[in-house]
């Protein structure tokens, strides 16, 4: 099939789409990243941006699953936890990590759950050369991402997650799933347990506005830990400028979504669709075209 880029500029009354929700959505690269793929695939899809607060977010996804030519909902801060609430089944990695980031809607119309943020963030911390076993570690935030991160963390074979978050209720809840899984490697504190850590991950908020204070103060912070930072946009946080200038290394939150798209291309079956679209003749693709002035 000829690879035509432009084609994700060209919406029809054919064109499928996927949303991606989040408070805000300014920030998020799904749509610089998912939109290129769809076109090299040929695909009339197109993914964009929802802004939606809070407490409209169960309103606003009951309308979404119901529009018929939408196959699948991306889910990113504050909404990660709430979304798995909401999916009709979810993974393994989505119920250990108390949150989905990606929801496909199913042929009998039911959507499954599943969360790539952890398995994301994994491989782009050990293709920065930052093997997790035997790691210990410290998770500032225990939201959607902070879960998934910890679960994957866990499952890659660090020594220990410990978990700190202001929301006690939330962190406590998340220790005794992950304690389910993984028993006694998990731990949360009322305050952020610095000391001994390898590597330190904001997967909190802070740091997507300019005068957002720090998640935690990098002076804290042993000598040559890792300190990783889920927040895409801006690249680098004021914490990651803060570490790097104390010689920590440093791990960027893009590469957690970059190698996730090898992850949505399978789960969004998009290969099943590129072969139903390449089954169609042109022909009939073309008897599909409604003449001008006739449509919508």
């Amino acid at each position: 099939m000829e690879n035509n880029s432009s084609r994700a500029l060209s919406i029809s009354g054919a064109t499928r789409l996927y949303a991606v929700v989040g408070d805000p959505v300014a920030q998020v690269r799904a749509p610089s990243l998912l939109n290129p793929l769809f076109a090299a695939l040929g695909l009339n899809s197109v993914l964009f941006p929802v802004h939606v607060r809070p407490d409209a977010f169960a309103e606003v996804f009951q309308g979404l699953r119901k529009t018929d030519n939408l196959d699948g909902i991306l889910v990113t801060i504050p909404h990660k936890a709430a979304a798995l609430g909401l999916a009709d089944e979810v993974s393994p990695a989505a119920a250990a990590s108390g949150a989905v980031n990606a929801l496909r809607r199913e042929p009998d119309g039911r959507w499954t759950g599943e969360n790539f943020d952890g398995i994301g963030f994994v491989t782009g911390l050990t293709e920065a050369g930052h093997r997790p076993e035997g790691m210990r570690v410290t998770v500032v935030g225990s939201g959607g991402a902070g879960s998934a991160i910890a679960a994957a963390l866990l499952s890659a074979g660090v020594a220990r997650v410990s978990l700190y978050d202001p929301d006690t209720g939330r962190l406590d809840a998340l220790v005794a799933r992950l304690d389910a899984y993984w028993p006694g490697r998990a731990e949360g504190t009322r305050t952020p347990v610095f000391t001994d850590a390898d590597l330190v991950v904001n997967a909190t908020p802070l740091g997507m506005r300019a005068d957002d204070p720090l998640p935690f103060d990098p002076r804290d912070l042993p000598p040559r830990c890792v300190v990783a930072d889920v927040i895409m946009k801006p690249r680098e946080t004021g914490l990651l400028r803060a570490a790097a200038a104390l010689g920590h290394p440093v791990l960027y939150g893009a590469p957690m979504l970059d190698h996730q798209l090898d992850l949505y291309r399978t789960f969004f079956r998009l290969v099943e669709a590129v072969e139903a679209v390449e089954a169609v003749e042109p022909v009939e693709a073309g008897e599909a075209v409604a003449p001008e002035g006739t449509g919508q």
